[in-house]
């Protein structure tokens, strides 16, 4: 009866157990590029973002288009007035609706009023503005999406180079506790043959312990690397980076400050500063008139919606010209104004700015790249230095604590290595991304 429970029981753990393993991915850097930009959250609300900002260009443009109206009306009245207009828009008045009486004490009369109505616009300079205005922002709105794709794909590249560095970080602690547990079978065995000191694998013993919580902390510092990479992919679970580090070879500084004029958060404030004249455009046109077109076909009847007793339609042309709004247009032309002089120290600050930021990223790329060269020469130096003095170490001419400090100075080297080859990479890409190639660079665009 047991072992049928239990084989019953073997599928279910089995299936649990394929679905845990499976809910860590593998993908290579084009591939979470790929996903990032798709399903990055911050990406898909940008997307709506400019979406709703394109719906300002159609309400613009409404306001160009024809207006139809439909209306049904019900009225009961016993005014003089209105009830000698409604029997005649009925079209059943007759020749004693003349008498006097009654037309001073109608008797109520109902009225169901049908109207289908239009109004089209001739001429609105405002709507001719704000109709640019929109088209304008949505274009600005678009390049500030373009540069958060490039934000983001920044970021992704950074988590998965930050997810690789762990990985080797990793590997480099599993060769350190390697390394220690050499080190302390070398000092039992002297000691067991009376050629070392009991306090020596005491050492080594306390050595080997301080290797092995460096790899729980680099184990740790992996796994939240993975969900951290996970994250910036629109996904709850980790991924695995696989392949080979990012390699984007440095170009000539001027390729870079080049390409940084057609920055798109750069390109995004010009379309906003053209919109600060178009500001002022729209405030002028409240100087100008509104001229337009209307017109109706009205139905009346007095027992029935919808009803057809009499009809009746017309035609208009109108021009509405605002001559004096209590000093309103100036206020809105000196704020106009004021605002365009606001957006153009923007646009020239951010010249500015940008030109910095891409020299500083060059300057760092360059930093790197001989700090990169200066660690490998390092690690060659702390590798010959730690197989010396094992060998002096093993023939009793070193004390143990010579060979730990090697080891701890390979340990260094082997991590400063691996960080100063992660800044290189890094300080490249964050070239790309200040100057605006970084999706060219990466083979996106």
């Amino acid at each position: 009866m047991k072992k049928t429970v239990m084989f019953a029981i073997l599928p279910i753990l089995l299936s649990f157990l394929s679905a845990a393993v499976a809910e860590e991915r593998a993908v290579s850097l084009q591939e979470a590029l790929q996903i990032a930009l798709e399903n990055n959250h911050e990406i898909r609300a940008f997307r709506n973002y400019v979406a709703a900002q394109q719906q300002d260009i159609g309400i613009a443009r409404s306001y160009l288009l024809p207006k139809i109206t439909f209306e049904e009306r019900f009225m009961r009245t016993t005014n003089p007035t209105y009830a000698f207009m409604a029997k005649l828009n009925q079209e059943r008045f007759s020749q004693q609706d003349f008498d006097i009486s009654s037309l001073n004490n109608p008797k109520a009369v109902n009225d169901f009023q049908t109207s289908v109505s239009f109004e089209q616009t001739i001429f609105a300079r405002k709507a001719y503005v704000g109709l640019d205005m929109a088209k304008k922002e949505f274009t600005a709105k678009n390049e500030e999406y373009i540069r958060k794709k490039q934000e983001i794909a920044l970021k992704v590249v950074q988590a998965y180079l930050m997810a690789l560095t762990a990985k080797e970080f990793l590997a480099v602690s599993e060769k350190a506790v390697e390394d220690a547990r050499e080190h302390l079978r070398i000092a039992e065995l002297r000691y067991d043959t009376g050629l070392g000191l009991y306090s020596d694998t005491l050492r080594a013993s306390t050595a080997l312990t301080e290797a092995e919580q460096k790899q729980v902390s680099s184990q740790k510092n992996l796994d939240v690397a993975k969900r951290a990479l996970g994250l910036l992919l629109g996904k709850t679970e980790p991924v695995e980076p696989v392949g080979e580090h990012l390699e984007i070879p440095l170009s000539g500084i001027e390729y870079y400050t080049n390409a940084s004029l057609e920055r798109k958060d750069i390109r995004s404030l010009e379309s906003r500063y053209e919109n600060a004249k178009n500001s002022l455009r729209f405030a002028e046109a409240g100087y100008f008139p509104f001229i337009g077109i209307g017109g109706s076909y009205q139905l009346n009847d007095h027992r029935r919606p919808l009803g057809a007793e009499g009809e009746s339609w017309q035609f208009v042309a109108f021009l509405r010209w605002e001559l004096f709004d209590g000093a309103k247009r100036e206020h809105e032309r000196s704020k106009a104004k004021y605002q365009m002089a606001e957006t153009e120290e923007h646009l020239k600050g951010l010249k500015k700015a940008v030109s910095f930021k891409v020299f500083e990223a060059y300057l760092t790329a360059k930093e790197t790249m001989k700090n990169a060269e200066l660690s490998r020469a390092a690690l060659k130096t702390a590798e010959e230095g730690k197989r010396l003095v094992r060998v002096r170490y093993g023939s009793s001419l070193s004390p143990i604590v010579d060979l730990l400090d090697a080891q701890v100075s390979l340990d260094h080297a082997r991590a400063n290595a691996i960080a100063r080859e992660n800044e290189q990479r890094f300080a490249i890409i964050n070239l790309s991304y200040e100057s605006g190639t970084i999706l060219i660079d990466l083979g996106i665009e």
